[in-house]
């Protein structure tokens, strides 16, 4: 039995999506000729490269058992898919945006007369149904930042993870719409008869997510200091100690803890007496 991972062929969140799958142990086999599907280091798991906007419809009528994709294209397209995990990269929301020297400075504003463009026109609808708008909507492929400055539209709905662009093109923001984020997400299907593979990649993947930002630390310590050094020592787990074979008295002690923590904690665990400090960095925690 065996699964397909559909995950974006281009942009920005196609690179991390390779990334996120390697890091799991799912290296790409085919990833350098980008061909339509390729294999992994697991045979009975293959990554099928296509355009984001088509991954949550794949999953959902079972052309790819799962995918990854954003939250705003799953409900663009209405998908009725599982949603596995959080994969913590890609977030940005959609927006109602207005030119800056348009008279549009809040939803109150806008006036039924007014048309709006978007690549999300279920969103955007969806969103005008809510505050009791009634607009034409118009349907756009690309270079929706444009549309008021030709007169195809008097306002737009668009992604933006940090504003800028909606800047550089004079147009401000007037109302948040949906905050996005990359998901992995699965076909209902295929969960209920292929689920030992899909939650073997599931488990994986949130390994990964797991370890971000977390250290091994392991260091040597006299037995006469290690009250000192489990005073001052965090851990996720508890402490690893082991007898260490030497003339001194001395134990190995490991933790896993936070990356922020590593700065302060190696100097405070210098002066409570620990020696030979290594800080390891860590691909999975399961």
């Amino acid at each position: 039995m065996k699964i397909k991972i559909a995950i974006p062929s281009k942009g920005r969140i196609s690179e991390p999506s390779i990334n996120i799958l390697e890091k799991a142990g799912l290296g790409l086999i085919d990833k350098n000729n980008r061909k339509l599907i390729s294999k992994t280091f697991n045979e009975d798991i293959e990554v099928m490269f296509a355009r984001a906007s088509d991954i949550p419809e794949f999953v959902n009528d079972g052309v790819a058992d799962m995918g990854i994709t954003g939250v705003d294209l799953i409900n663009e397209n209405e998908a009725d898919v599982i949603e596995l995990l959080d994969l913590r990269f890609g977030q940005t929301k959609l927006v109602l945006a207005a030119p800056e020297e348009s008279n549009i400075n809040s939803v109150d504003d806008i006036t039924e007369e007014m048309k709006v463009a978007t690549e999300f026109p279920v969103l955007t609808k969806k969103y005008l149904d809510k505050k009791g708008l009634s607009l034409k909507i118009v349907k756009l492929s690309g270079s929706t930042e444009a549309a008021p400055f030709i007169g195809i539209a008097d306002l737009i709905t668009d992604l933006t993870s940090t504003g800028t662009t909606l800047k550089m093109n004079h147009l401000q923001i007037i109302d948040n719409i949906l905050d996005s984020t990359i998901k992995l997400i699965a076909n209902k299907y295929s969960l209920k008869n292929k689920k030992e593979l899909i939650e073997a990649v599931s488990t994986s993947i949130k390994g990964v997510l797991d370890a971000e930002r977390k250290k091994l630390i392991m260091m040597n310590v006299k037995n006469d200091d290690l009250d000192k050094v489990k005073e001052v020592m965090p851990s996720m787990g508890g402490l690893t100690i082991s007898e260490v074979l030497s003339n001194e008295k001395t134990v190995a002690v490991q933790a896993v803890i936070d990356e922020k923590e590593v700065f302060e904690l190696v100097n405070c665990l210098r002066n409570a007496g620990a020696k030979d400090i290594l800080v390891v960095p860590i691909e999975r925690i399961i």
